[in-house]
């Protein structure tokens, strides 16, 4: 079945635009309902969190009407982050959770995402019977009535439950007192968390785009641009500087000296570190295609295998469920911790960072850049169709001849983006010149063919 609604990272698009309509939240919401309410208690419940767009009331209404609708009562924790709701679904018991949010994107898109009772994102199967629902006709006459209809309640301790989830992953004889961090929430989720969390452990913070107006989310600031981070942190003499994005999943960090890390070499650390431990599960990381082949060469290095997915998080995680790893990611910055987390998380990563830098007594400067990355050029290319790549009349052979020109030591990647229009290219090789280049035309000619 071709997928209507779902992407690689559930639903999105424009907010009053299809697939992103009030109308087919509630469908979503009373198919969540239906597929996850659980018939063995009186209770069922659904947890509902959101970023701090505009739209969200829109949708949080939408999908809360539809839930209700099928006899499942609703807990709205407010804004938080992407993996505050993960986690907060587990811990409150629920039977499932759902997120508001399109992460990075502009504050006129809005996405919906959803977690399974553990906390775990959905697999393509449950995604396939949710859009089944959602079109189905006959669904209609499914709902209950009179007292079997469902409650909604706002949870006000949500945060505090979180917060006190976060602290746990820094060991009890560390505290942050002398390091001082800048932190930039995007005016997104973790506009409140974010500062509250490293201020309770005793960090001294400078917090910049904490002021969500409903429109200001990711605009100019947060993980897609860290270079008001890189400033403030190298102005300030801070030893940290971490950028989130708008749902607070993914990190963009900076160390002291301004240089801008990502999620490649923040798993390479971590990597290394665990290993050292004993505590790397299975001696193995888990990427994405998109991750530098630099890390790879690195890892296989110190003994420590290294297995490739799909771009999104969701399909590291369930590749990291299959070989039992407890550490994956992507380059983006979504860094998944198995051993507390279901999702990835920007601020627990954040916060393992400033442990590390306390626990071996050195700059993030020092514990970093562990291993040179190959050149890397990536270009995403604005189209008004997507296709799939062997559709595109002609690429395959493009590609063929491209990868003859770089040779073994280089690799090309082409995909449509599954949350905007757009394809993303990347092409790594050993001479920058020459993959900008190859980078450059192959970007050209998707735009001849799909504009």
């Amino acid at each position: 079945m071709k997928k209507k609604l779902f992407g690689t990272d559930g639903i999105r698009g424009e907010a009053n635009v299809f697939p992103m309509l009030p109308e087919i939240a509630l469908q979503v919401g009373r198919a969540i309902g239906y597929l996850f309410k659980n018939h063995n208690v009186h209770f069922s419940k659904v947890v509902i969190g959101k970023d701090t767009r505009l739209s969200g009331y829109i949708f949080e209404s939408s999908l809360v009407a539809g839930l209700c609708s099928m006899g499942v009562s609703t807990f709205l924790v407010g804004p938080l982050p992407t993996p505050a709701v993960a986690f907060l679904t587990k811990d409150m018991r629920a039977d499932a959770g759902v997120m508001i949010s399109a992460s990075h994107n502009p504050y006129y898109d809005n996405g919906i995402k959803i977690f399974d009772r553990n906390g775990y994102k959905l697999p393509d199967e449950l995604e396939e019977k949710i859009e089944n629902l959602v079109f189905d006709k006959t669904f209609s006459t499914k709902r209950c009535f009179k007292d079997e209809l469902g409650r909604a309640f706002r949870i006000k301790d949500a945060p505090g439950r979180y917060a006190v989830h976060l602290k746990s992953a820094v060991p009890s004889h560390i505290n942050f007192e002398g390091i001082k961090v800048v932190i930039d929430c995007a005016n997104g989720s973790a506009y409140q968390i974010g500062p509250q969390v490293l201020e309770e452990l005793g960090a001294e913070v400078i917090s910049i785009a904490c002021s969500p107006n409903g429109i200001n989310i990711n605009e100019n600031c947060g993980a897609l641009y860290p270079e008001r981070v890189r400033d403030l942190v190298v102005k300030t003499e801070a030893q940290i500087g971490i950028a989130l994005d708008g749902d607070g999943d993914r990190i963009v960090v900076v160390d002291e000296r301004g240089n801008l890390i990502d999620g490649d070499d923040i798993l390479a650390l971590f990597a290394l570190d665990f290993k050292n431990k004993g505590i790397l599960s299975n001696n193995t990381v888990v990427g994405t295609i998109m991750s530098n082949f630099g890390l790879e060469k690195f890892l296989k290095e110190h003994g420590i295998s290294f297995i490739r997915t799909s771009v999104g998080d969701r399909y590291v995680l369930i590749k990291m469920k299959e070989v039992g790893s407890i550490l994956g990611g992507e380059t983006s910055g979504h860094i998944i911790f198995l051993d507390k987390a279901t999702t990835g998380d920007g601020l627990l990563t954040g916060l393992r960072l400033i442990s590390l830098m306390k626990e071996k007594e050195k700059p993030l400067s020092e514990l970093l850049h562990l291993f040179e990355k190959f050149p890397q050029v990536i270009i995403n290319v604005k189209v008004k169709e997507k296709k799939p790549v062997k559709d595109i009349e002609g690429l395959e052979e493009k590609i063929k001849l491209a990868e003859s020109k770089i040779g073994k030591n280089g690799r090309i990647v082409i995909r449509p983006s599954g949350t905007e229009p757009k394809y993303r290219i990347m092409v790594e090789g050993n001479k920058k010149e020459v993959i900008e280049e190859i980078a450059n035309e192959l970007a050209d000619y998707i735009k001849q063919k799909l504009n």
